[in-house]
């Protein structure tokens, strides 16, 4: 059994790469795989690995400078959700491309999962997915609006397109796991908007405090490692990833006729060329392979 620790924290670094080797080795050491961004405003990630080495790392982590308090969400998974470990220096450890904002300075009003319903069914409350468009596809918070957006850095860009639609409103706002709320609700707040408020812990907590049948989520959670989405009670969802374009995909999906393992799949058949189908199919190839070889990974990722 695999234990899934998913994390993020703002504190200030002010060598970021001083960090990275000792954190680096302790995960290798402790057969700790994932992913981790190391910036001057904190660290970021999803790792996974024995019970004693997610410990240890967290404690590792906890006595960085500022993240004494440190808070993160675990599941479980009976396969590696990672094939190797990687911590990464980054400008930023969730890039929203904005200088001036803070989440350290100020965020909006936490709300806990218990309080969320009655918050976003207010009728002068409006409540922001902050998330990309291909997570928003599987699952939001009823009556929930969609930027549409590609990425978390055209955010800003799509909120002074759309903000005086919200006039007079008080904003509520959710994502994955809290981290992009912390900066999007510091942005808000910079714009002059007062009454913002976002979703302690994000859809996680949520899904994994909150009973279904007192829910206000509708559909899964897009998550990103090899569960790819889970429900409520943080279980296992449906869906798989589409190696083509890396969007969630129901095994329904694999039945259209433009799937087609590891190349395509009908959100993204039409946008790649022969070229990029060559391209893959031989990556998938090189992937049956390594299974035939009996190797557990390729090119870092679980097989």
């Amino acid at each position: 059994m695999y234990t899934i620790a998913a994390l993020y924290h703002f504190t200030r670094f002010e060598d970021p790469a001083g960090i990275k080797p000792a954190l680096l080795e302790l995960c290798q050491t402790q057969d700790v795989t994932g992913s981790l961004l190391l910036a001057k405003e904190g660290i970021n990630g999803t790792i996974a690995g024995p019970r004693a080495g997610i410990d240890a790392v967290l404690a590792h982590i906890k006595a960085l400078p500022g993240c004494s308090d440190l808070e993160w969400k675990e599941a479980t998974s009976d396969h590696p959700p990672f094939g190797k470990m990687k911590v990464r220096l980054k400008k930023e450890i969730v890039t929203m491309g904005q200088p001036d904002v803070d989440p350290k300075a100020r965020v909006g009003h936490y709300v806990e999962p218990e309080e969320w319903n009655e918050l976003i069914r207010s009728e002068d409350v409006v409540v922001i997915d902050t998330r990309n468009d291909y997570e928003v596809a599987i699952g939001t918070f009823e009556g929930a609006v969609d930027p549409k957006t590609d990425s978390f850095g055209e955010f800003p860009a799509w909120w002074e397109e759309n903000k005086d639609r919200f006039h007079n409103k008080r904003v509520a706002m959710f994502c994955t796991g809290g981290i992009r709320c912390e900066k999007s609700t510091n942005y808000l707040l910079g714009q002059g908007v007062d009454d913002v408020y976002h979703l302690k812990g994000g859809i996680l907590r949520y899904l994994e405090e909150m009973p279904a049948e007192n829910s206000t989520w509708e559909g899964e959670c897009f998550v990103f490692d090899n569960r790819v989405s889970v429900g409520h009670g943080l279980k296992e969802g449906p869906h798989s990833l589409c190696h083509g374009c890396r969007r969630p995909i129901l095994p329904e999906d694999m039945k259209r006729p433009e799937y087609e393992a590891g190349v395509s799949c009908h959100l993204c058949a039409a946008d790649t060329t022969e070229a990029d189908k060559a391209r893959f199919r031989e990556r998938q190839k090189q992937i049956r392979l390594a299974r035939e070889r009996g190797e557990t990974t390729y090119a870092g990722n679980p097989l």
